[in-house]
C-alpha cells in the first residue's frame, strides 16, 4: 500500500478518533484490505459546493470527522469575514442515513465557534434552508444532503448570506480555510450549546405563505380544484411541505404514493432516488395510470429537483425531461404574466448554458431578457443577486430538473415548482388542452428542440485523471466534423474563449472559468462536455433541433431527432 495511505490509516488508528471508528478500520484491514486505499488515498475534497461522498471511515469518506473538520474551516472563514461577531447560520438536513447526526455535529461545531445556530427540528427540504437564511438574516447555512445520489452517499452543502450556495470569492476562500484544518484536534466539537436555537413550524408557515403568493391564476385553480394529481416524495423531505402547499393552492384531489411517502435513507423502493430516473417514478406512474390522473410529480430526497409525467398524444404516460419541464414552466409564467397584465419591461429569466435554447427563443419573442449562466444553480442565484433592484427576476431553471420561481430564495425549489406545475396543468386543462399538447404547440411555434444526456463514470483513484485526460484530448484534438456536420464553433469555458473554427474569429466568454467545452455544429446541434464537480464522471449533453410543421408531424420528427442524437453519440465513440 502507498506510504501516504499507510500514514493516513495509522494517523486514524492512533489519533483522537473514537473506538468504533478504529475498530471499523481494523475490520476493513482484516476482511477487505482492498477497500482501504480508496477510503484513505486523499482527503475528501471540499469543492465549491461543499462535500459529497460515500459514507464510511477514512479521509476520503463522509463521516463525523470529515464533516466536523469542514465545519471548523467554514466557521473560521465566517469569523474572519465578520470580525465584529453577531454571526448566525441556519442548518437543515434531508432523510438520508446519518443526516441528522451530521447536521447536529455541524450545529455543535458552529456553536462552539461562537456562531448562533438555527437548527431545524427535523428533516426539511433544501429550498426551505435557503429561504430560512434570508428570512432570519443569517450570514450562512448548511444542509446535510447528497441530493439524488444512491443511499451510500451523503454530503454537505454550504451557503452564503444571500441564501445561495458559495460563489467566488467565498467558495475558494472557504476551501482554503477547510484545507488548513490538518487534524480533528483542531475542531471545536462542543461548548457552545447555548448558541443553538431549534426552529420548525414558524419557518414552514413563512415559507408556505411566500410560495402561495407565487400563484398567478388562483381563479383557474378554483375551477380546476379536482385536477387529478399524483405526488411522490421518493422517501424524502418533500412530504414535509408539498402536500400542504398544494392544499393551500386549492387543489383537492391529491394522491400521495404511499409506498414512497415515508422518509427513509435506505430508499427501499429505488436504487437512485432521483426523479430523472424512470425507475424512481415507476410506482407513481402505475398509480397515475390506474387513476387516469392529469399529472404525476416526484421530488428527490432534499426536494430541490422535480420530475413530472403526463399523457402523450396517444394517451400513453411519458416522463417529461428537465428541458421540457423548464420550457413549459418558463413559457407558462412568461405568457401568464403577459396575459394577466402583470409583466414588466425589465422582466428577466435565467437558464444554464446546457439547458434548451428554445427558452431563449420564446423569451425573445415575448420581449423578456434571458440570461445564460454556468451549470449549477449557484450561478443563477448569483445573477439574481447581481440584477436585484434593476431587473425583475421571474424564473430560473436548469436541465437537471431544477426550477426556482420568484426571488425569495436562492436555490432550486421543487416544493414551489410542484405547485406552479400543477397550476400550469390546471390552466391548460381549463382551456381543454393537456400539458403535452402545450409542449407540442411550443415546438411548432419555436422549433422542435430535443435534448439528451449521457454520463460516463470513471471509478477509483484513476477516475478523475482519466476524465481530465479526456477533456484535454478534446481541447488539443478538436473534432472537425461530427455526424457529417462541420464543427462551426468551439466554446472553451475554462479558457473563457470562443472560436469560430471556420473563420478563425475569437471572442471572450464573459462568464467565470469552468471546465466545460461546447461544440456548435453547422446544422444547429450543440454538444457540451462537462466533468462533474462532485463525482468521478463526465457528462455529455446533446441538443438537436429542426422545424415542426404541425402537431400531426410530432412522432415522425421526434424519431428523426432521436436518430440524429444516437448517430452523434456513435460518431464520438461515447458508447
Amino acid at each position: 500500500m502507498d506510504t501516504n495511505i499507510t500514514q493516513r490509516v495509522n494517523a486514524w488508528l492512533n489519533g483522537s478518533f473514537d473506538e468504533a471508528t478504529k475498530n471499523e478500520i481494523k475490520r476493513i484491514q482484516s476482511e477487505n484490505p482492498d477497500d482501504l486505499p480508496d477510503a484513505f488515498y486523499r482527503n475528501l475534497e471540499f469543492g465549491t459546493g461543499g462535500l459529497r461522498g460515500i459514507m464510511g471511515v477514512g479521509t476520503n469518506r463522509i463521516n463525523k470527522y470529515t464533516v466536523g473538520m469542514a465545519t471548523q474551516g467554514y466557521a473560521n472563514y465566517l469569523n474572519k469575514t465578520y470580525p465584529s461577531g453577531n454571526i448566525s447560520v441556519a442548518i437543515a438536513h434531508d432523510s438520508r442515513n446519518n443526516s441528522r447526526q451530521f447536521a447536529e455535529i455541524t450545529a455543535n461545531v458552529m456553536a462552539a465557534n461562537d456562531i448562533k445556530v438555527f437548527l431545524f427540528e427535523s428533516l426539511r427540504p433544501t429550498p426551505e434552508l435557503s429561504f430560512a437564511i434570508r428570512h432570519l438574516g443569517c450570514q450562512g447555512g448548511v444542509v446535510c444532503t447528497a441530493s439524488h445520489n444512491p443511499k451510500e452517499y451523503n454530503g454537505y452543502k454550504a451557503y452564503w448570506n444571500d441564501g445561495g450556495q458559495l460563489v467566488p470569492p467565498h467558495d475558494k476562500n472557504v476551501i482554503a480555510e477547510v484545507d488548513k484544518i490538518g487534524s480533528v484536534d483542531e475542531v471545536k466539537w462542543s461548548g457552545g450549546e447555548k448558541n443553538i436555537t431549534i426552529i420548525g413550524k414558524e419557518l414552514d408557515d413563512a415559507y408556505l405563505t411566500m410560495a402561495k403568493e407565487l400563484s398567478v391564476y388562483p381563479d383557474v385553480i378554483k375551477r380546476q380544484k379536482n385536477l387529478k394529481i399524483v405526488y411522490t416524495p421518493i422517501h424524502g423531505t418533500g412530504i414535509m411541505l408539498v402536500p400542504e402547499l398544494l392544499k393551500r393552492y386549492g387543489f383537492e384531489n391529491v394522491t400521495i404514493v404511499d409506498e414512497q411517502s415515508k422518509p427513509d435513507g435506505n430508499f427501499p423502493t429505488v436504487v437512485y432516488p432521483n426523479p430523472e430516473e424512470s425507475e424512481a417514478m415507476s410506482i407513481g406512474l402505475k398509480k397515475a395510470e390506474a387513476m387516469d390522473a392529469d399529472i404525476l410529480l416526484g421530488t428527490d430526497p432534499d426536494a430541490d429537483r422535480v420530475g413530472i409525467a403526463v399523457k402523450d398524444n396517444k394517451g400513453k404516460w411519458m416522463l417529461v425531461n428537465g428541458n421540457q419541464t423548464a420550457a413549459l414552466a418558463f413559457s407558462y409564467l412568461i405568457e401568464a404574466r403577459k396575459s394577466k397584465g402583470i409583466a414588466k419591461p425589465n422582466d428577466m429569466v435565467v437558464k444554464t448554458i446546457v439547458t434548451t435554447d428554445m427558452i431563449d427563443k420564446f423569451a425573445a419573442a415575448n420581449a423578456v431578457k434571458c440570461y445564460n449562466v454556468l451549470t449549477g444553480f449557484k450561478w443563477i442565484a448569483e445573477l439574481i443577486k447581481e440584477k436585484e433592484g434593476k431587473e425583475d427576476y421571474i424564473i430560473g431553471g436548469e436541465e437537471s430538473y431544477g426550477l426556482l420561481v420568484g426571488p425569495n430564495l436562492r436555490d432550486k425549489d421543487a416544493v414551489s415548482a410542484v405547485a406552479i406545475l400543477c397550476e400550469m396543468a390546471a390552466f391548460e386543462k381549463d382551456k381543454g388542452k393537456s400539458l403535452f399538447e402545450k409542449l407540442v404547440e411550443l415546438y411548432v411555434q419555436y422549433g422542435f428542440y430535443k435534448e439528451s444526456l449521457i454520463s460516463i463514470t470513471k471509478k477509483g483513484m484513476r477516475g478523475q485523471e482519466e476524465i481530465a485526460e479526456m477533456m484535454q484530448s478534446y481541447r488539443v484534438n478538436t473534432p472537425v466534423v461530427i455526424n457529417g456536420s462541420k464543427v462551426a464553433q468551439l466554446l472553451d469555458y475554462e479558457l473563457r474563449k470562443g472560436k469560430n473554427l471556420i473563420t478563425g474569429e475569437e471572442w471572450e466568454i464573459k462568464l467565470p472559468k469552468s471546465n466545460v467545452l461546447q461544440f456548435i455544429l453547422e446544422d444547429g446541434t450543440k454538444i457540451s462536455a462537462r466533468p462533474s464537480g462532485t463525482e468521478p464522471k463526465i457528462k455529455f449533453y446533446f441538443s438537436v433541433n429542426t422545424n415542426l410543421p404541425g402537431a400531426e408531424d410530432y412522432d415522425k420528427v421526434a424519431a428523426e431527432l432521436d436518430k440524429r442524437i444516437q448517430a452523434i453519440i456513435a460518431d464520438m465513440k461515447l458508447k
